[in-house]
């Protein structure tokens, strides 16, 4: 599947076809492309992580009115986590979108679950930019909000927001993450990422993303308390 294709599918034609083509392109093809002004999708991942927690806020709040905040909270944890947004990037075919440095494309990163949802972070990110919030929220309620129903995403564990609720019970301190390391080439980036609780290390995570390490360390935190 091309662009084209794409647009054709979810039946959107994107105004700035480069800013479609930034949301797939991975800094790994651009650091394979140097003389060329390819920008990644990091940027639009930023972006494209607060349209999509302001939209399923907005979805949840309207569609279950006797949800308490917390549940609120708790449900849409489970749908903006990683898990969840492979699931939606993988329904769309976006690993057959992505543009990869020859480097990733040899180790699987195609298939990687962190790339494919930062990629489709850095899609609504710049769904947003070009056509506005209302667009965007069409494409969700076409793709994401109809598997919306209490109990659909248990499978996804937000181990961070599982740790602060358990953590808020138990103890009275602060919960602090910390990147402390990264290593590994532009293309194979790993992150280590420690968890404090009451300035102690609980936890240490190490992810290809430095969400993944975060929520690994808070992984290992939660088995401590346990």
């Amino acid at each position: 599947m091309n662009f084209e294709q794409f647009q054709q599918t979810i039946g959107v034609t994107f105004k700035d076809k480069e800013l479609m083509k930034q949301a797939f392109t991975h800094s790994s093809y651009v650091n394979e492309h140097r003389g060329k002004k390819y920008e990644d999708n990091e940027r639009l991942e930023f972006l494209g992580d607060a349209v999509l927690e302001l939209a399923v806020s907005q979805y949840l709040f309207r569609k279950f009115p006797n949800m308490t905040e917390g549940e609120l909270t708790k449900l849409r944890a489970s749908i903006v986590c990683e898990p969840s947004l492979v699931h939606f990037a993988e329904n769309l075919n976006f690993n057959d979108l992505v543009l990869l440095g020859k480097g990733e494309e040899m180790t699987g990163g195609r298939t990687r679950p962190a790339l494919l949802a930062d990629a489709f972070e850095a899609f609504i990110g710049a769904l947003y930019l070009d056509q506005g919030f209302q667009v965007a929220v069409t494409f969700l309620d076409k793709y994401v909000f109809p598997e919306i129903k209490p109990g659909a995403f248990s499978h996804a564990m937000d181990y961070k927001s599982l740790l602060q609720e358990i953590v808020q019970q138990q103890k009275d301190g602060q919960i602090e993450y910390a990147i402390v390391e990264e290593k590994g080439p532009a293309h194979n980036r790993e992150f280590v990422a420690n968890v404090f609780i009451q300035e102690e290390v609980f936890g240490i995570g190490i992810g290809r993303t430095k969400k993944e390490a975060e929520q690994k360390a808070a992984k290992e935190a939660l088995n401590k308390l346990k």
